[in-house]
């Protein structure tokens, strides 16, 4: 192999890592929050958002705004005031088992619908303990969308 495909195949190695690491999630810091079609004050809410700790993927950033998709893979603007690193998920899944213990052998406490919010509170290999309502308990990470 020659040095010039070797230095390509470590640029593109590079390259690939910086792009997977751009994006990454935050939540919504409170129950209203404007969606603008780009990143400033003066251009026009798409769409409001009234719902505290909802997961977003952002994968941009221009100034104090970060550009956003959600699940619904609604995409637009939000300014940084309005985001938060607070760890939050939404059930992906129909009927998702919430567990005791994380293991799928363990005392099932609640069945999840799909969309609802889960407060996450720490994740250990393929789960996650999480906090919804009156309930408190394991899910299995493959269930959730959102920063884990």
């Amino acid at each position: 192999m020659s040095r010039i495909s070797i230095s390509f195949f470590i640029l593109a190695l590079l390259a690939s890592y910086s792009y997977a690491e751009s994006k990454y999630y935050l939540t919504l810091r409170s129950d209203k929050v404007y969606l603008r079609g780009g990143p400033s004050f003066e251009y026009p809410v798409k769409l409001v958002y009234k719902k505290k700790f909802l997961p977003v993927l952002v994968t941009d950033k221009s100034y104090n705004f970060r550009k956003i998709i959600d699940h619904e893979n609604n995409s637009g603007w939000i300014h940084v005031s309005k985001l938060s690193k607070k760890k939050a998920a939404l059930n992906n899944q129909k009927n998702s088992v919430i567990f005791q213990k994380p293991s799928k052998y363990s005392k099932p406490l609640a069945i999840a619908e799909k969309g609802r919010l889960f407060l996450i509170k720490k994740c250990k290999d393929n789960w996650c303990k999480i906090k919804t309502g009156n309930y408190s308990g394991w899910i299995r990470k493959q269930s959730l969308w959102g920063r884990l």
